[in-house]
């Protein structure tokens, strides 16, 4: 179905969007593929090299320099020469916007496009503040305080990937802005044969499973919770995916020579290829030190393909986490607990297969990227 004339085009900022690797960028071309096939008219804006093509449905523009001080003036010519209406959702990450995370620039350009209508999805609200911090970090979380206020306080609609996003924003913008959790950036479905014959050639197991991007503030936890499972049963192993796992993977055997042999790492994967290696896990291990959270697609790709997942509550972990049982949830982020949880699991078979299952339906009911675009295409009234 063709969109009428009067219905906005969307016009999606971004500061990553594939080839280059990011969770944005994989979030931004779902949901901009999604609308497309919706029938809307879609375009993406982002920083790069190869100028404009069709990509699965959605016009995407790369343009050098795009969201600079320099480029933003073309910017605003190429949106102009754009039929209208048109809607701008940004995609709000400070340090994908570029100039060091302090683009004030660009907020300042978004909030004066007064033109278009104007959406934010705030994946990502402000550095973190602490006081004893160096002093470029208290300048970064200042200026990123301040982006978040000039960005949502112009925006007609705000979506935030967590609740606690909204503590940023100005107070009169609070009571509107809706929360609207980030989907898998995994394909949500895999062939059980795939599955079956990459399980036989990994060998014998139990598997226990990691996915993300191996940076310290996570691998330390997943060390400490790690080791201790591996080192209790012989026969357990290890696959671990995603960006930097190869080099974890390298550093856990220097440090611990009783498990060599016995960790898997994959950190060059396709998407699909991704999806049927997580399948074949036991249980996976999703450590995190600010708590599990609805902008943690590593979390919910687990949950979308129906696994057991083993995770943690920290200070950015939502109540449902807990009402919804699709996880089990070890409390704070001491390792012990972590231990646990996943020692539970892998004991009690039947109990891995009755949470993978409570986690696929609690992913399609609530987390789907079906939830989003209904989000988007019916929003309330503002």
């Amino acid at each position: 179905m063709r969109p009428s004339s009067s219905t906005p085009a969307w016009h999606v900022l971004t500061g990553e969007y594939p080839p280059r690797p990011g969770g944005v960028g994989d979030y931004t071309r779902q949901v901009s593929r999604a609308l497309a096939r919706a029938g809307q008219r879609v375009h993406v804006w982002v920083p790069g090299e190869g100028g404009v093509c069709d990509e699965g449905g959605v016009t995407v523009h790369r343009v050098p320099g795009l969201l600079t001080p320099a480029g933003l003036p073309g910017l605003s010519r190429a949106l102009d020469a754009c039929l209208g209406p048109r809607r701008l959702l940004l995609q709000y990450v400070p340090h994908a916007l570029g100039m060091r995370a302090m683009n004030v620039p660009f907020c300042a350009w978004f909030a004066a496009r007064r033109r278009d209508e104007r959406w934010v999805y705030v994946h990502e609200a402000v550095h973190p503040w602490s006081p004893r911090a160096p002093l470029r970090h208290h300048v970064l979380a200042g200026t990123t305080r301040l982006m978040a206020r000039i960005v949502a306080g112009a925006a007609d609609r705000v979506f935030l990937s967590i609740p606690r996003w909204a503590d940023h924003l100005p107070a009169r913008v609070r009571p509107h802005a809706r929360w609207l959790p980030v989907p898998s950036n995994l394909p949500v479905d895999v062939a059980p044969d795939a599955v079956a014959a990459l399980r036989a050639g990994l060998g014998a197991g139990p598997w226990l499973g990691h996915f993300g991007t191996y940076g310290r503030l996570t691998a330390e936890p997943l060390e400490a919770a790690l080791v201790p499972l591996l080192q209790k049963d012989e026969a357990r192993r290890a696959l671990l995916l995603g960006r930097g796992s190869r080099a974890f993977a390298q550093g856990l055997e220097a440090r611990h020579a009783e498990l060599r042999g016995r960790l898997e790492a994959r950190d060059s994967l396709s998407l699909e290829a991704l999806a049927e290696h997580l399948a074949s896990c036991d249980v996976l291990l999703q450590p995190y030190p600010d708590g599990v959270s609805t902008r943690r697609t590593t979390v919910m790709a687990g949950l979308a393909l129906g696994l057991p997942v083993v995770t943690n509550t920290g200070h950015l972990t939502e109540p449902l986490w807990r009402e919804l049982g699709a996880v089990s949830l070890a409390e704070g982020t001491a390792p012990a607990p972590l231990v646990e949880c996943a020692e539970s699991l892998l004991f009690h078979a039947d109990a891995r297969r009755e949470l993978g299952r409570r986690a696929a339906r609690v992913y399609r009911e609530r987390f789907a990227l079906e939830r989003t675009v209904e989000a988007l295409l019916h929003p309330p009234p503002a």
